[in-house]
């Protein structure tokens, strides 16, 4: 069953703050396997011309993955989780994320369209720090396979 087109231009507001912290930061680059030090070393990210230690670019997907699933898991929308893969995925940068910085995330469902049996769902989001100023726009596309799929 196609993904209800009504869905288009709904908007999931944040729900919660969150702390980036110098830990996080360095788990993180750990776990992609990046050693650059401005991910780890605060003197090293000054000597870069940063307040702080610097978060990778794909670090936001701490944010973003669970705005994501909320979605996906919107009872409304009707979409089968179990047919679902990730099709795409992109990071647009005002400014980079540095450890102290308080961030939140809201997210706008930007298109429905099927194609060849399958829903593609386009999904962008706002993350915003304490001032809220726009730190970084992501954008995903989740593509739900059909039944013949």
């Amino acid at each position: 069953m196609p993904l209800d087109q009504s869905f288009i231009g709904r908007s999931y507001p944040p729900d919660s703050l969150y702390e980036v912290s110098r830990e996080k930061i360095r788990e993180f680059a750990d776990a992609i396997g990046d050693p650059n030090p401005i991910y780890r070393d605060p003197e090293a990210a000054r000597a870069a011309g940063h307040p702080d230690v610097v978060a990778p670019p794909t670090f936001l997907t701490i944010l973003n993955l669970p705005k994501v699933n909320r979605i996906v898991a919107d009872p409304e929308l009707g979409l089968d989780y179990s047919r679902m893969v990730h099709g795409d995925q992109g990071f647009s940068y005002e400014r980079p994320v540095h450890a102290g910085d308080t961030l939140e995330i809201s997210a706008t469902i930007e298109n429905i369209m099927a194609r060849a049996g399958n829903d593609f769902i386009n999904v962008s989001a706002a993350i915003t720090d304490a001032e809220g100023r726009l730190v970084c726009t992501t954008r995903a596309q989740l593509v739900v396979r059909g039944e013949d799929a």
